[in-house]
């Protein structure tokens, strides 16, 4: 069985999804209040960031996410450690991957999945690549394989000239591939594990191994992708 229909075709996945997205939302309300809360008395509204990102066969859609960013100052598209429009709340919400949250109003829409590639801004996709055909082919998601191994992400572009150069001519192909890779071995299980694994991290950033994580996804031929870390 695949991690997206049963023998009778219904989509068990998507089943799981909707109600784990319900019973989120009641058990995260307090988080929700209070990172709310802690956004408006920082740096007032808007509380919430929307933004086009494109998702499953490319139709682009709205994303959603708690404003991390002070409103009015221009940059890039991306975010390299030590960007000076990051609020003081925005960093920690950031940290702990709480601005992420409101992003299950995505999946109860069906903009996207809790478990698939990350969508990206419309300039970063090129919906004449193969790759990207076969990435849009699924909706789009909370978290992947490449999003764990890129957990430290903005710390890599701050060590680039041009940060947004350095993402889409290095980490963006890599996370691509990890994407792909991960695709093609993917089931229910992998699928539940990698959420349970970003939950875990996401509260303890610290403690992961990127290596290790391909380790627990991908076999050991397809591990030989390089990670920039």
């Amino acid at each position: 069985m695949t991690a997206r229909s049963g023998r009778g075709g219904l989509d068990w996945w998507r089943v799981f999804e909707v109600a784990a997205c319900c019973v989120g939302l009641v058990v995260l309300i307090p988080v929700l209040a209070l990172a709310a809360i802690a956004i408006w008395i920082d740096d007032r509204t808007p509380i919430l960031f929307r933004q086009t990102r494109i998702g499953k066969d490319g139709i682009p859609f709205r994303l959603i996410k708690f404003r991390t960013m002070r409103t009015g100052i221009a940059g890039a598209k991306i975010t390299s450690a030590g960007d000076r429009r990051v609020t003081w709340t925005g960093s920690i919400l950031r940290r702990y991957k709480i601005d992420e949250i409101p992003q299950i109003w995505n999946v109860l829409r069906g903009d996207m999945s809790l478990v698939g590639s990350r969508p990206e801004v419309p300039e970063y996709v090129n919906l004449q690549d193969p790759r990207w055909r076969k990435i849009l082919a699924r909706r789009p998601g909370i978290t992947d394989l490449s999003t764990l191994v890129h957990c430290r992400e903005e710390e890599t572009l701050s060590r680039f000239a041009n940060p947004e150069q350095g993402y889409a001519e290095v980490i963006l192909p890599e996370k691509l591939a990890l994407s792909l890779e991960y695709e093609s071995h993917r089931t229910f299980r992998s699928d539940a594990l990698l959420l349970l694994l970003t939950i875990r991290y996401s509260l303890r950033p610290a403690g992961l191994d990127p290596e290790k994580i391909c380790s627990q996804f991908l076999p050991r031929p397809s591990r030989e992708i390089q990670t920039v870390q």
